[in-house]
């Protein structure tokens, strides 16, 4: 039995939220949103340099904050960006899950 994910669902909410908070009274451009997506994954690494642990989640306030919060806000990004151009993530990943599957140990030969 083909398992699917909640992705589609997790697309519509995170922008139907966006709009509701404001966040498309002015069109947006792809090079923003990506900027918005790296400024995330960036707050993710300043924890981390910060010495944060890896599960850690603290709270400034009410707001949580730390390398699992940070990293969700990078995937709310995405489905807001998703969302808002119409691109089908759920079908994506699933496609290109389904594509690394097949490719060989350690592909491409790169190194960290």
């Amino acid at each position: 039995m083909e398992q699917k994910f909640r992705i589609a669902y997790l697309v519509e909410t995170a922008h139907q939220n966006a709009i509701n908070k404001g966040w498309y009274e002015e069109p947006r451009t792809f090079g923003e949103m990506i900027a918005l997506v790296h400024s995330e994954v960036s707050e993710a690494l300043e924890d981390h340099r910060n010495g944060r642990e890896m599960q850690e989640i603290y709270y400034e306030g009410d707001k949580p904050c730390g390398i699992p919060t940070e990293l969700a806000d990078v995937l709310i990004r995405i489905f807001d960006m998703c969302g808002y151009f119409g691109i089908d993530l759920e079908e994506a990943i699933e496609e290109k899950m389904a594509y690394n599957a097949t490719r060989p140990q350690r592909h491409g030969g790169k190194k960290l």
